[in-house]
């Protein structure tokens, strides 16, 4: 188990980087071995009563911020208020293939499927809006390395737009990349900018992981 990585602490929450293939919270599969788990031992070292409480999450497979409130109130706040106070969230991914525009913005409605994938449309009454953009900002003839800032927080939104853009991510084995082998998915949460309640601004980075980094410069 590798020790976690924080990127922000005060009374009221905490900011960590979640490592790739690690769940947020349980499932009824894995109840045990969560990020969850691991930031509430955490603070209870600090002290035996201390607590958190889930805001937000990521996929198992992608890497990168995720935000725990210390006490109920300030996560009923942001979980209420999450899309108006994370005011960006940005990500960076690899994706297959060199994408020949420089930025774009994707919108449109995404729904579940019965077998759990995640599908566009372009109707409203049949999905949820879904609004990403992207910009990239290096590639070579197999690779793109692309920034992602996302409007709405969509299940698998970024992968499902950018596998429809005939991109998918490096190591989606659920949404189009069948070849690659880079043992994850090259998705990571890399920045956040919070609007806290007391009116104050926070931003938090997460540097890339080293398999990223890797292929950032190979781009």
């Amino acid at each position: 188990m590798k020790k976690i990585v924080i990127l922000y602490e005060d009374k009221d929450l905490i900011a960590v980087s979640k490592p790739a293939k690690l769940l947020t919270i349980r499932t009824d599969k894995e109840k045990t071995h969560t990020l969850y788990q691991e930031v509430s031992a955490y603070v209870k070292k600090q002290h035996p009563k201390n607590k958190v409480f889930i805001v937000h999450r990521l996929d198992r497979d992608t890497s990168g911020i995720v935000v725990f409130a210390k006490n109920e109130k300030m996560k009923q706040i942001l979980q209420a208020e999450w899309q108006e106070r994370a005011l960006a969230r940005e990500y960076i991914a690899i994706v297959t293939g060199a994408m020949p525009m420089k930025k774009g913005i994707i919108k449109n409605y995404l729904y579940e499927d019965k077998t759990l994938y995640v599908r566009a449309t372009s109707d409203p009454s049949r999905g949820k809006l879904a609004i990403t953009e992207y910009e990239v900002l290096a590639k070579n003839k197999k690779y793109s390395l692309v920034k992602i800032h996302i409007k709405t927080g969509r299940k698998n939104q970024i992968r499902v737009h950018l596998k429809d853009l005939g991109y998918p991510i490096v190591g989606d084995k659920k949404y189009g990349d069948k070849k690659t082998s880079a043992g994850r998915l090259l998705l990571h949460a890399s920045y956040l900018k919070l609007l806290l309640p007391n009116g104050k601004v926070l931003e938090i980075t997460a540097k890339l992981p080293k398999e990223m980094q890797m292929f950032e410069e190979k781009s």
